[in-house]
């Protein structure tokens, strides 16, 4: 299967194993929630035919002008501008999806552009907005919040541990003069975190935290993994690419939650009944050797594929699930469930003061 970056520029990545992964359906519909650069894109409609259906979404702007330029024209596709947290209230998801692919995070073209503000590498104005019609810039967000919400936004979404000092420096600076620029930012945080041992900028993980905030990534991504299975069909595929570990966390749990029971509860007089309705499809996978030596940034990719049960799937006698168990909590007093409910194990939790 060809790898279609000589025709858009861009490398899609995991292509191979997301396309396995999906396992497309010629007259299926699929939904591709971070349209990108459409790498993944070309490849699902490559392999449908006249009955098949892709849905595009994203929220930036210039992916939307490239899959109107380059997908607009075909009545297989749909094309919606908005983040994938809302695919479950898209019109065109209604009838069902027998597959989602969710790519996480800041795509190379928006790296790679210094205007949109997401590198350090490159000065540019301190924006990082996926959607720059939408919502706080980084700059804004960085000039009126306090040490203590910046601090724990570091350290939530970016695990730095100079979170409070690099929080304090950039209160003190912004009184001196506004915080506007990638780089401004990059080189206060440089002047005030030890580099050591360390082969990151010092500004890694901040730049990484900020823009999670920002973009409300890990809240969309829980609300977006559960519009994915409202809409899946039994049968359906959910591919997701993470990143980095928060992002992993959130998928790995979500596939756990819907796919095993939670661990018992000694308190509880009676086992009460777990329905599955995801089957996780192998572990996590990791790109190929020959993949990140032409792409680096694949290296920190993690795949997590997952397919929706059906009601045969689901009723198992063997395990009792679906059967007695089902039986047995429907017995239980609404009260004993009030007095012992199910932990939610959703994380991280957000941040105090975080966005809303």
């Amino acid at each position: 299967m060809e790898r279609p970056g000589a025709r858009s520029g861009h490398l899609p990545v995991m292509y191979r194993q997301v396309l396995d992964g999906l396992r497309i359906d010629g007259s299926g519909t699929y939904l591709d929630g971070t349209f990108g650069r459409g790498g993944h894109a070309r490849g699902v409609l490559d392999q449908l035919g006249a009955g098949g259906r892709l849905l595009l979404m994203d929220k930036d702007p210039e992916a939307i002008a490239v899959a109107e330029r380059e997908f607009g024209a075909d009545p297989r596709v749909a094309i919606f501008r908005g983040s994938f947290a809302q695919l479950a209230h898209w019109d065109a998801a209604e009838s069902g999806l027998d597959g989602v692919l969710l790519d996480l995070g800041v795509s190379s073209p928006q790296l790679d552009v210094a205007e949109r503000g997401f590198s350090f590498g490159k000065d540019g104005p301190l924006d990082m907005r996926m959607d720059p019609d939408s919502g706080e810039s980084a700059a804004q967000w960085l000039a009126r919040a306090d040490d203590r919400e910046i601090a724990d936004v570091l350290w939530t979404y970016g695990e730095e541990r100079q979170s409070r000092r690099i929080a304090r420096a950039i209160v003190a600076r912004r009184g001196e003069q506004p915080l506007t620029r990638t780089a401004q930012l990059a080189d206060l945080i440089a002047s005030v975190v030890p580099r050591g041992g360390d082969k990151i900028h010092p500004a890694t993980r901040s730049f990484q935290a900020i823009r999670i905030h920002i973009n409300r990534e890990l809240a969309d991504l829980e609300t977006g993994l559960d519009g994915a299975l409202a809409r899946l069909k039994p049968g359906g595929r959910l591919a997701v690419i993470s990143f980095h570990s928060l992002e992993d966390r959130i998928v790995k749990q979500f596939i756990l939650r819907h796919s095993k029971a939670p661990p018992a509860n000694r308190r509880m007089p009676i086992e009460i009944a777990f329905t599955p309705t995801l089957l996780a499809v192998g572990g996590a996978q990791k790109a190929l050797d020959e993949e990140t030596a032409d792409n680096p940034r694949a290296r920190s990719a993690v795949l997590r594929v997952a397919e929706k049960l059906g009601e045969r799937e689901i009723g198992n006698r063997e395990s009792g699930i679906g059967t007695a168990k089902a039986q047995a909590a429907d017995d239980v007093p609404g009260a004993l469930l009030v007095r012992f409910p199910i932990p939610d194990s959703r994380l991280p939790a957000p941040p105090a003061g975080g966005a809303q």
